[in-house]
């Protein structure tokens, strides 16, 4: 089964109006077979090149001749990040016909490496797209939200035969992930440290990180951790969402909410192989918030943007929606079908400007209004809510 990822529209726009287009998101999100696509959507020839292939790489033995005889063609380099000393020979290649655009296509499982050599070299001649695990709104005509809830987006554990089959490969990708992409990506560190500490993040999921005990708990200085947890983050693991800071007389909470991106890998880490698991899940409500949230932020235009909302008396949104410097949506999420908002939601969104919050449920039958500007929704009909908002692509 293959879906048809809300990224191609926006991707093909960037082609129109830019040389080059990287594509970047985690091994086995969907990065090759969304650049297959594109290649029957651009309407012109092109050619795919895989830079861990030995036989591809030998056909770049002198890139620039081999670029400047494909003028004509949409080349495709997977694995970018693997030969940085590509992008400055891209960038006088592109240099030398700038008025020509949709002329490369770098596919990249997203490293600092990456960002720092195409950002320095190819500034004003790329644009960047990133690609998430299968959101619901691409899967939902055939795949139901709690089974994308439990397996997770990434094609093979979502499309799995079975939940074993799908827990299985979730293993499998974290195994692989510590063991061979990390290094390869240049995060030199024991594989049982990484997983101790993936395990660790996994109770915290969903909670304010507090950078210091888990430093202590995994027996490494603060600074290790964080070069860690940058990696995850390069490499769209994890997601640190930042606090929205507004009214300075508040006390806020300044630290960063930690989120798994992708609901199938923390399942994975926790052990949780099916939905009867799922729902015994101690931390089920905070799976749920950040799987909601990866929902949201997923399918955002660039110019909006997610923050959470928190003071020190408690006042607090799960979400706040920003467009330029001005809060324009709140969202609170709540695992049951009954919610009622608290005092702190309220206060939240009366601090934030007396913005409208929507309290996202599993599967509440009807959207209803509760007092100043709230109003109940299931999580089916969120993004309707948010397309009627123009948030989202």
């Amino acid at each position: 089964m293959e879906f048809l990822r809300s990224s191609i529209h926006h991707a093909m726009d960037r082609l129109k109006h830019q040389p080059a287009l990287a594509l970047l998101g985690s091994r086995q999100v969907g990065k090759t077979t969304l650049s297959m696509q594109l290649q029957q959507a651009v309407g012109k020839d092109s050619v795919y090149l895989d830079l861990e292939s030995p036989a591809d790489l030998a056909k770049l033995s002198d890139p620039e001749d081999y670029f400047l005889n494909r003028q004509d063609k949409l080349i495709i380099l997977d694995e970018v990040q693997r030969k940085p000393e590509l992008f400055p020979i891209l960038r006088s290649v592109i240099d030398r016909n700038r008025a020509a655009k949709g002329r490369f296509l770098l596919l990249g499982s997203a490293s600092p490496e990456l960002l720092a050599k195409s950002s320095e070299t190819l500034a004003g001649r790329i644009a960047y797209l990133e690609l998430n695990p299968l959101l619901y709104s691409e899967v939902s005509a055939s795949i139901d939200f709690q089974k994308l809830w439990l397996r997770g987006g990434y094609p093979d554990m979502l499309l799995a035969e079975n939940d074993v089959i799908s827990f299985k490969n979730r293993l499998d990708f974290i195994q692989t992930y510590l063991e061979r992409e990390l290094p390869l990506l240049g995060l030199r560190a024991s594989p049982v440290l990484l997983r101790n500490l993936l395990k660790m993040l996994a109770q915290v999921h969903g909670q304010i990180l507090n950078y210091s005990d888990i430093s202590r708990s995994l027996g490494v200085d603060l600074n290790t951790l964080k070069r860690y947890l940058d990696f995850f983050e390069y490499s769209f693991i994890i997601r640190r969402l930042q606090p929205f800071f507004i009214n300075i007389s508040k006390r806020l909470v300044k630290s960063p909410k930690f989120y798994f991106r992708d609901s199938g890998i923390l399942h994975g880490l926790s052990g949780i192989g099916n939905m009867e698991e799922l729902e015994s899940y101690l931390f089920k409500g905070n799976s749920w918030e950040g799987f909601v949230i990866q929902n949201v932020i997923g399918n955002l235009k660039p110019e909006i943007s997610p923050y959470f909302y928190r003071t020190q008396d408690g006042s607090e949104l799960d979400l706040v929606l920003v467009k330029g410097n001005v809060p324009v949506l709140g969202i609170e999420i709540k695992y049951s079908n009954a919610p009622s908002p608290s005092k702190g939601n309220t206060v939240a969104a009366q601090d934030l400007g007396d913005i409208p919050v929507l309290l996202v449920t599993p599967s509440v039958d009807e959207d209803y209004s509760l007092v100043r500007k709230k109003t109940v929704t299931s999580f089916a009909r969120l993004g309707l809510h948010l397309e009627l908002a123009g948030m989202v692509i």
